[in-house]
């Protein structure tokens, strides 16, 4: 029998104690990230075909009036025209990316590597979305614990991801590893961080081979 994504986090063997060292975090450019975005991008980083497929997951998957945070958010969140969330909060390294992002009801400015702590009150969201950044990201168990924080009993954090990156800002880990391997890597991210439950992956690549691969990896907090 084939081994498919959804496969990966059924029944995972996650090590005891965090499996990861200070190496795997750093990057071929470790200039401050300012620098690298201080230009904006107003472009997709992943084909049509695979950013269609993130926004028909969303609309599945994502309530109606949802207090939504997107972390390391841009000019676009993906989310369907359809959606009428209530709070929807932005944080990325932007502002005139922010700034076009016209789904967003607020935005903030923020490098989580430099400053992994979200600047919102606890439980304040019912949805955390991460749309191809989540191998950007330097301290990811601070990160995903914040996330935690941040989201009301039963909401979901969303981690959505592909094989297209910055090769010279992702980390070395995921550079190092294959798709299969990153969706183990953000499973570890939810499993250490502690206070998630129902943890999957999902394959949402439209086209297998023809188009860029989109996962998910996604989990729920627990309910008090």
């Amino acid at each position: 029998m084939a081994y498919s994504v959804a496969d990966i986090l059924k029944n995972p063997k996650f090590p005891p104690e965090w499996p990861f060292s200070p190496m795997d975090f750093k990057r071929q450019d470790e200039m401050t990230d300012n620098m690298f975005y201080y230009q904006p991008r107003l472009v997709y980083h992943i084909d049509d075909a695979a950013v269609n497929a993130l926004t028909k997951f969303y609309a599945q998957s994502i309530p109606e009036k949802a207090d939504l945070l997107d972390i390391c958010s841009s000019w676009v969140s993906h989310l369907p025209d359809s959606f009428k969330g209530g709070r929807v909060a932005g944080l990325g390294m932007n502002a005139d990316e922010l700034k076009a992002n016209k789904r967003l009801t607020e935005f903030t400015v923020k490098d989580l590597n430099k400053d992994p702590v979200l600047p919102f009150d606890d439980a304040s969201f019912d949805v955390v979305t991460n749309v191809v950044s989540v191998d950007y990201l330097t301290k990811p168990l601070e990160v995903f614990k914040e996330i935690n924080r941040v989201l009301r009993p039963g909401g979901k954090a969303i981690m959505s991801f592909s094989n297209r990156c910055f090769p010279t800002k992702a980390i070395n880990i995921w550079l190092s590893t294959n798709d299969y391997e990153h969706i183990f890597i953000v499973g570890c991210y939810f499993n250490y961080a502690g206070g998630f439950e129902k943890l999957e992956s999902i394959d949402l690549s439209p086209n297998p081979g023809m188009s860029d691969p989109m996962y998910v990896v996604q989990a729920y907090k627990r309910s008090a």
